[in-house]
């Protein structure tokens, strides 16, 4: 299974994933490593990224996320994975962006049951704290009102476990590791 940690910047998505990555021995495949160098600058310089500037990262990560599909394992992706068609095309690449920009928008299929996205939200306040509190980041605070802009919240639909990031990293470990054995358990 590929466990897609998504939220706005700050929200904990490295943080979580490094925790749970050495907890159960899992890969973790953070999104940040994959932004073409034109989006790190621009981020750094305080500019939104564009759907155009995002599409080739989402690729990227399309790619690490059907590489460890192929090879049976399991793996961490942190990601913003902000908008549902984002999250299309982690799971299916280009071809979320023909259904897109179909005349007859064909509908892609819901999630597949071995990709869990994992949505961390909470209030602008507290992760606006996080934000400007961190350092050593390319992307800048002020950029974090245009992230909740774009945010469209994961529907039940996506297979989603919403996680309230105000709670500390191991409450959330442990509430993402009872649901990864109870899904085992249910298959």
């Amino acid at each position: 299974m590929i466990y897609v940690i998504m939220g706005v910047s700050g929200c904990g998505k490295s943080a979580l994933g490094a925790f749970l990555s050495e907890k159960m021995g899992l890969p973790l495949h953070e999104g940040d490593h994959f932004h073409p160098q034109e989006n790190i600058e621009k981020m750094a310089r305080g500019e939104p990224l564009t759907d155009q500037d995002r599409l080739p990262w989402l690729l990227k990560l399309h790619e690490v996320i059907e590489r460890e599909r192929a090879s049976g394992g399991e793996a961490f992706v942190a990601c913003s994975a902000l908008k549902r068609l984002y999250r299309q095309i982690l799971l299916c690449g280009s071809k979320a962006l023909d259904s897109s920009n179909s005349p007859d928008r064909e509908v892609l299929p819901p999630t597949p049951p071995h990709v869990l996205f994992l949505f961390l939200h909470g209030d602008y306040d507290l992760i606006q704290q996080r934000v400007s509190a961190r350092r050593g980041h390319y992307m800048k605070a002020d950029l974090l009102r245009s992230q909740f802009a774009l945010l469209e919240p994961p529907l039940e639909e996506e297979n989603v476990l919403p996680l309230d990031l105000s709670r500390s990293i191991s409450d959330l470990a442990t509430e993402v590791q009872g649901h990864i054995v109870r899904l085992k358990t249910s298959t």
